[in-house]
Protein backbone atom coordinates (compact mmCIF):
# COMPACT_ATOMS: atom_id res chain seq x y z
CA UNK A 1 0.00 0.00 0.00
CA UNK A 2 1.57 3.48 -0.96
CA UNK A 3 0.46 7.01 0.54
CA UNK A 4 -0.83 9.10 -1.81
CA UNK A 5 -0.05 13.06 -1.24
CA UNK A 6 -1.78 15.93 -2.74
CA UNK A 7 -0.28 19.09 -3.83
CA UNK A 8 -2.04 22.50 -2.86
CA UNK A 9 -2.81 24.48 -5.49
CA UNK A 10 -0.52 27.66 -4.48
CA UNK A 11 -3.69 30.18 -3.60
CA UNK A 12 -5.18 26.95 -1.78
CA UNK A 13 -1.80 26.70 0.28
CA UNK A 14 -1.23 30.83 0.54
CA UNK A 15 -4.51 30.42 2.13
CA UNK A 16 -3.89 28.10 4.67
CA UNK A 17 -0.37 29.26 5.50
CA UNK A 18 -1.69 32.42 6.41
CA UNK A 19 -4.68 31.26 8.03
CA UNK A 20 -2.36 28.30 9.82
CA UNK A 21 0.34 31.12 10.92
CA UNK A 22 -2.05 33.73 12.09
CA UNK A 23 -4.33 31.44 14.12
CA UNK A 24 -0.78 29.43 15.80
CA UNK A 25 -0.73 30.31 19.48
CA UNK A 26 2.79 30.04 19.59
CA UNK A 27 3.75 32.81 16.66
CA UNK A 28 0.93 34.66 18.57
CA UNK A 29 3.29 34.33 21.91
CA UNK A 30 6.72 35.32 19.97
CA UNK A 31 5.47 37.50 16.75
CA UNK A 32 4.80 40.62 18.62
CA UNK A 33 8.40 42.10 16.60
CA UNK A 34 8.45 39.29 13.83
CA UNK A 35 8.28 41.87 10.85
CA UNK A 36 10.24 41.33 8.23
CA UNK A 37 9.62 39.31 4.51
CA UNK A 38 11.67 36.83 3.27
CA UNK A 39 11.19 34.14 0.54
CA UNK A 40 11.03 30.41 0.18
CA UNK A 41 12.45 29.21 -3.05
CA UNK A 42 10.11 25.91 -3.88
CA UNK A 43 12.07 25.01 -7.25
CA UNK A 44 8.59 25.26 -8.80
CA UNK A 45 7.25 28.14 -6.77
CA UNK A 46 8.49 31.25 -5.62
CA UNK A 47 6.75 32.79 -2.26
CA UNK A 48 8.22 36.30 -0.87
CA UNK A 49 5.89 35.97 2.58
CA UNK A 50 6.15 39.53 4.12
CA UNK A 51 4.96 39.37 7.82
CA UNK A 52 4.11 42.44 10.20
CA UNK A 53 3.84 41.69 13.92
CA UNK A 54 3.55 38.43 13.50
CA UNK A 55 1.01 38.30 11.35
CA UNK A 56 0.91 37.26 7.65
CA UNK A 57 0.66 40.79 5.23
CA UNK A 58 0.77 39.53 2.14
CA UNK A 59 2.43 36.59 0.37
CA UNK A 60 3.62 37.44 -3.27
CA UNK A 61 3.22 33.87 -5.31
CA UNK A 62 6.09 33.72 -8.31
CA UNK A 63 7.12 37.10 -8.31
CA UNK A 64 9.86 38.67 -10.55
CA UNK A 65 12.95 39.94 -9.59
CA UNK A 66 12.47 43.31 -8.74
CA UNK A 67 8.47 42.61 -7.80
CA UNK A 68 8.48 41.93 -3.97
CA UNK A 69 11.47 42.75 -2.08
CA UNK A 70 12.82 40.48 0.92
CA UNK A 71 15.47 40.48 3.32
CA UNK A 72 16.49 36.65 2.99
CA UNK A 73 16.19 33.57 0.98
CA UNK A 74 15.25 29.98 2.11
CA UNK A 75 16.04 27.95 -1.15
CA UNK A 76 16.18 24.21 -1.70
CA UNK A 77 14.53 21.59 -4.60
CA UNK A 78 10.82 20.98 -4.57
CA UNK A 79 11.86 17.56 -3.22
CA UNK A 80 13.57 18.89 -0.13
CA UNK A 81 10.53 20.80 0.62
CA UNK A 82 7.98 17.95 0.32
CA UNK A 83 10.11 15.83 2.65
CA UNK A 84 9.74 18.69 5.24
CA UNK A 85 6.29 18.57 4.43
CA UNK A 86 5.72 15.16 5.76
CA UNK A 87 3.92 15.02 8.82
CA UNK A 88 7.46 12.52 10.73
CA UNK A 89 10.11 13.83 8.20
CA UNK A 90 12.92 12.18 7.52
CA UNK A 91 15.93 12.79 9.05
CA UNK A 92 18.07 16.02 8.11
CA UNK A 93 14.89 17.88 6.82
CA UNK A 94 12.93 18.21 10.23
CA UNK A 95 14.79 21.87 10.29
CA UNK A 96 16.56 24.31 7.97
CA UNK A 97 20.19 24.06 9.48
CA UNK A 98 20.37 20.18 8.99
CA UNK A 99 18.61 20.48 5.62
CA UNK A 100 21.27 23.60 5.36
CA UNK A 101 24.19 21.35 6.79
CA UNK A 102 23.40 17.96 5.13
CA UNK A 103 20.86 18.26 2.35
CA UNK A 104 20.33 21.08 -0.88
CA UNK A 105 18.88 23.91 1.14
CA UNK A 106 20.57 27.64 1.01
CA UNK A 107 20.28 30.07 3.21
CA UNK A 108 20.86 33.63 1.48
CA UNK A 109 20.65 37.63 2.16
CA UNK A 110 20.75 39.11 5.43
CA UNK A 111 21.22 36.25 7.83
CA UNK A 112 21.06 38.43 10.67
CA UNK A 113 17.28 38.99 10.11
CA UNK A 114 16.64 35.58 9.99
CA UNK A 115 18.34 35.04 13.36
CA UNK A 116 16.40 37.95 14.91
CA UNK A 117 13.30 36.08 13.81
CA UNK A 118 14.42 32.60 13.86
CA UNK A 119 11.91 30.83 16.58
CA UNK A 120 8.88 32.25 14.42
CA UNK A 121 10.52 31.53 10.89
CA UNK A 122 11.28 27.82 12.72
CA UNK A 123 7.51 27.48 13.83
CA UNK A 124 6.21 28.06 10.24
CA UNK A 125 8.37 25.73 8.50
CA UNK A 126 7.02 23.10 10.88
CA UNK A 127 3.49 24.33 9.81
CA UNK A 128 4.48 23.06 6.71
CA UNK A 129 3.62 19.53 7.77
CA UNK A 130 0.00 20.59 8.64
CA UNK A 131 -0.34 22.81 5.85
CA UNK A 132 0.91 21.07 3.15
CA UNK A 133 3.75 21.80 -0.14
CA UNK A 134 2.71 23.75 -3.27
CA UNK A 135 4.89 21.83 -5.10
Amino acid sequence: MTATTTTLSTREWVEAFTQANDQDPEIGAHGKYFTCSYLLDMEDHLFVIRMNAGKVAEIAIDPGPLDAAYQFAIKASSATWREFGKPVPAPMFHGIWAATFQRDMRLEGEILVLMQNLRCVTRQIELLRTVGIPV
